[in-house]
């Protein structure tokens, strides 16, 4: 009597009876451990299709693993590593400006963070694709109608979101360039301010009048920032046409000068004023311009403090401002 087409017989190999399966050695090791037909008929299924699955999701996670230990270390050994070629005769202007390595440090550590964040989102999407491709091909689903589909709605979500991914690639330029950070006073535009944050997508600022504005990294087409590097304080004073231009010059060389030489402003002034005389001559008047380098964080108190002893010098000194300039009561006009 001839054998079940399922089951070969001893005759057949030389051994006891063991269920007929795609993978012979694979059926023939459950039946020889377990002894049940049915689980070496569906070995591959139970045993085989799990093994491989797990060994995939064990595989990705390790390869995860792998890439974002590499990119940490990248990241890593550019904040606390030596300063790139490009960047260190800025780092050496900074320096001796005043700025110090500790902020030019500590906005190296910024960019390295946002970009390693990046890095290591993108490794694990591609990671997670993969491995998510070869369980479906595992499982024996038919990926090609997946692919195809995934291309379709790619290709809309390219269509349909191209300011979003615009936002994305300039907010990678501007973390990479440096052109602003936390902290840093900015001017966008329509907005300007103190930023509040950096990210891939919008710019958090708030103005003088606390105002919080959300700017799109895609839409600031031109940044002027205030707080890098150094800052130069520039003061306008009007006169009268009939006064000495020489001696107000002097006048506001001295002013100047006597502020540069006091202990609490020494940190601040980072080199010593210049009285440059006449700017600009009008109908109006004369105006004599002085300049001042300072720190980029103290410019607005240096300038308030400046025009306030500048001031109360020309009185003093009976240095008159134009006419035109001075309202009916003898205040300057637009004065509250």
């Amino acid at each position: 009597m001839s054998a079940s087409p399922s089951v070969i017989t001893a005759a057949d190999t030389g051994s006891d009876p063991m269920p007929d399966c795609a993978d012979y050695w694979l059926c023939q090791q459950v039946y020889e451990w377990s002894g049940a037909e049915w689980l070496a008929e569906n070995a591959q299924a139970l045993i085989a299709t799990p093994a491989r699955i797990l060994l995939i999701v064990v595989i990705a996670v390790v390869v995860r693993y792998l890439a974002h230990r590499a990119i940490r270390r990248l990241t890593d050994s550019t904040t606390i590593g030596p300063l790139p070629s490009i960047l260190r005769a800025r780092r050496l202007r900074a320096t001796a400006l005043g700025d110090g390595a500790e902020q030019v440090t500590a906005r190296r550590t910024q960019r390295a963070e946002a970009i390693g964040s990046v890095l290591r989102s993108c490794a694990s999407i591609v990671v997670l694709a993969i491995a998510v491709v070869l369980v479906l091909g595992e499982l024996g689903i038919n990926l090609a109608p997946i692919l195809a589909s995934a291309g379709v709605v790619g290709v809309a979500l390219g269509f349909g979101a191209q300011n979003l991914v615009k936002d994305f690639i300039a907010g990678i330029g501007i973390i990479l360039e440096d052109q602003y950070g936390v902290g840093d006073v900015v001017d966008l535009g329509e907005a300007s301010g103190t930023v509040e944050a950096v990210g891939l997508r919008i710019t958090r600022l708030r103005d003088v009048n606390g105002v919080v504005w959300y700017a799109r990294n895609g839409e600031i087409l031109r940044v002027g920032n205030k707080s890098q590097g150094y800052a130069q304080v520039v003061i306008d004073m009007p006169v009268a046409h009939d006064t000495d231009l020489e001696r107000c010059r002097t006048v506001m060389q001295q002013v100047a000068d006597a502020m540069y030489a006091q202990a609490e402003w020494a940190a601040v002034l980072l080199s010593e004023p210049e009285s440059l005389g006449v700017e600009s001559i009008a109908a109006e008047g004369v105006v004599m311009r002085l300049q001042v380098r300072t720190t980029n964080a103290d410019q607005w108190r240096v300038g308030r403090e400046l025009r306030l002893r500048l001031k109360e010098r020309f009185v003093a000194e009976d240095i008159r401002t134009p006419l035109p300039l001075l309202s009916a009561a003898g205040a300057p006009a637009g004065a509250p």
